[in-house]
């Protein structure tokens, strides 16, 4: 059983966007990490929390701790149509392989066209392959 995309269900089925699960390496514990337009409150993640217990104890998912929670200010980025949401906001990025010896890049996320990511950097636009992208979270502003 994929207990990732059980995860998913659940946590679409209650309304919620799944933006990242993290497992142990043994399944001991999940990191559940949820987020909703208006944002995430405490009852939010005891409805999911409550959710995927009674889910798991169904499914017969063996683990010992699981934790639901916001993804943060600096909310990790990881599908396509994240990057177009997040379209002028700042993002840190990291690549899978190096363009012209750099790998990380901070600019204002541009958007997305034809599978390819913009952003603007302090050295002007750069264009990245979806698939090259290795990591990306927004930078929080204060």
């Amino acid at each position: 059983m994929d207990v990732e995309r059980l995860v998913e269900q659940v946590v679409s089925g209650l309304g919620y966007e799944l933006v990242d699960f993290e497992p142990s390496p043994k399944g001991r514990m999940m990191r559940v990490f949820i987020d909703i337009e208006r944002g995430i409150n405490v009852d939010d993640c005891a409805t999911v929390s409550n959710q995927l217990t009674r889910v798991f104890e169904v499914e017969n998912v063996d683990y010992d701790r699981l934790e639901v929670s916001s993804p943060g200010l600096d909310r990790p980025i990881k599908k396509l149509a994240d990057f177009e949401r997040f379209a002028g906001q700042q993002v840190q990025l990291r690549l899978r392989m190096p363009i012209g010896n750099q790998r990380n890049f901070v600019g204002e996320l541009q958007g997305v066209a034809g599978g390819l990511v913009r952003m603007n950097t302090e050295k002007g636009e750069i264009v990245f392959p979806f698939d090259e992208i290795e990591k990306a979270r927004l930078v929080p502003r204060f």
